[in-house]
């Protein structure tokens, strides 16, 4: 098989210049320092919120080794192509791997990761799509590609700072644009989930600036940085299995048409019924209708404490399917719309499919005037909090891996336990997972027995302190 060489003359003179460049910079460091600490320390604290400690970290461009040292891997390996900065990675930082490899030819590396970092590299490659190229035999599907680079609107700034030696010269950059990168990842097989613009005051008492003001309007367009996260293009699973989790209150009347309408999916679909201190004959009801369907696996449970979410998480951790689903026990959303929930996480289209019920004409009396415009207010406000568009928040119908759930449970300290509804859980741990995030429009029904469980008021201002609580875990980290 004929192999392309990384480099041609010039790609090789190229590479000369820049390690015999960072090699000196290296040098430099041992007993220089200039403003760019602020800088770097910011830069931490936004890797750390993206990347969860005790994962397996692969840095390219990794220099001295301090932004992979403060993920705290439980496997880190950092590559660079200067042996001036591996020699002081390794000497700063045993506990780690690290790598004297250019990042155009990574054949001699082992290894699959959970989280590949290129932090201010991209700017500085040859030829940024073999590099990314590169990168895809280290990844899994669930591997998040995370990259930070330069904006072009700083050029004149990093310019003059470099040339009053408050800060490490460059050579002359590639000075990609988001866009550029969006392409270059699509050309090499990954799929951008999100993109961020970060840092906009690299100085002392910068935190203001840094935290809050960079995450609004005008001033986002002037940050110092871009960040993107991405992840390998989707591939098939196959035929995963299934769970259809129903939290179930005095809905007996809906009962014998779950079991009717719920399609099979997949190698297997089962349904976990949570009752949930119902004042009619739910839990009586599902129980004499379990032996009528027996090609349908079922699980009953009664919820011990009370509210949806706590149903739902009862229902999570008793279902055996690869996949879980929430189906809503009024059936406000059909059944049948659930195949196609199936097949957008299934085929890798998404990590986590969140229903939307505010893109098709709703019947006369599915939603309030009230609760929609509420609901609309919130996909605003969650869009942006989270970086990723979000149509409508409280469809009760989410789709999501099992193991990812698994990985949402683990992290929910980090946002607290306050949902009762179980929406903003999930979706809050699917964002701080950097799930892929994909709404999926239905057509949202009237309900046909009962009332709905839901107090307009009251939970409106749960949900404005929701708002809140996550503005403060996820935008300004």
């Amino acid at each position: 098989m004929n192999v392309t060489p990384p480099f041609d003359e010039a790609g090789v003179k190229y590479q000369e210049t820049r390690i015999s460049h960072w090699n000196k910079v290296a040098q430099k460091r041992d007993r220089w320092r200039g403003m760019g600490g602020w800088y770097h320390r910011r830069l931490s604290e936004i890797y750390r919120y993206l990347v969860n400690p005790n994962q397996r970290v692969l840095e390219i461009g990794c220099g001295a080794g301090d932004l992979l040292a403060s993920l705290q891997p439980s496997r880190g390996v950092g590559v660079d192509f200067s042996p001036e900065m591996i020699s002081r990675a390794r000497e700063k930082h045993p506990q780690l791997e690290f790598h004297q490899i250019d990042a155009h030819d990574l054949s001699s590396l082992e290894g699959e990761f959970d989280v590949v970092i290129l932090s201010d590299t991209v700017n500085d490659l040859w030829d940024v799509q073999r590099a990314l190229e590169q990168l895809r035999r280290f990844c899994k599907p669930y591997t998040r590609l995370i990259l930070n680079f330069y904006s072009h609107l700083w050029q004149l700034p990093l310019a003059i700072t470099q040339s009053l030696n408050l800060a490490a010269p460059m050579l002359r950059q590639n000075w990609l644009t988001p866009e550029d990168i969006d392409n270059m990842l699509r050309l090499a097989g990954f799929e951008r989930i999100r993109s961020m613009q970060e840092i906009l005051a690299p100085l002392p008492l910068g935190g203001l600036a840094n935290r809050y003001l960079v995450k609004l309007g005008l001033f986002r367009n002037l940050a110092l940085s871009n960040l993107v996260v991405a992840r390998p293009a989707p591939q098939p699973f196959g035929q995963p299995s299934v769970s259809v989790v129903i939290a179930a209150r005095n809905e007996a009347g809906n009962i014998k048409n779950i079991f009717e309408r719920v399609p099979k999916m997949g190698s297997r679909t089962e349904i976990v019924f949570v009752e949930g201190h119902s004042r009619d004959s739910t839990y009586e009801t599902i129980e004499r209708e379990i032996p009528l369907h027996p090609s349908t696996p079922s699980l009953l449970f009664r919820q011990p404490g009370i509210g949806k979410a706590d149903a739902i998480r009862l229902g999570f951790e008793k279902a055996t399917g690869d996949i879980l689903m929430i189906l809503d026990a009024d059936l406000t959303v059909p059944p049948e719309d659930l195949p196609r929930f199936y097949d957008a996480i299934a085929s890798g289209k998404g990590e986590f499919i969140n229903g939307v019920r505010l893109v098709y004409p709703m019947e006369k009396e599915a939603m309030r005037l009230f609760n929609f415009i509420g609901n609309k207010f919130f996909s605003m406000a969650f869009s942006w909090l989270l970086g990723q568009p979000i149509k409508d928040t409280l469809c009760g119908t989410k789709v999501m891996w099992r193991e990812d759930y698994a990985k949402i449970a683990a992290n929910r300290s980090y946002f607290g336990d306050f949902d009762p509804f179980g929406d903003f859980d999930l979706i809050f741990g699917a964002a701080k997972l950097n799930l892929k995030i994909v709404d999926l429009p239905i057509r949202y029904r009237d309900r046909t027995y009962g009332t709905t469980n839901i107090s307009r008021w009251k939970h409106g201002l749960l949900l404005l302190r929701m708002v809140a609580f996550a503005a403060r875990r996820i935008k300004f980290v």
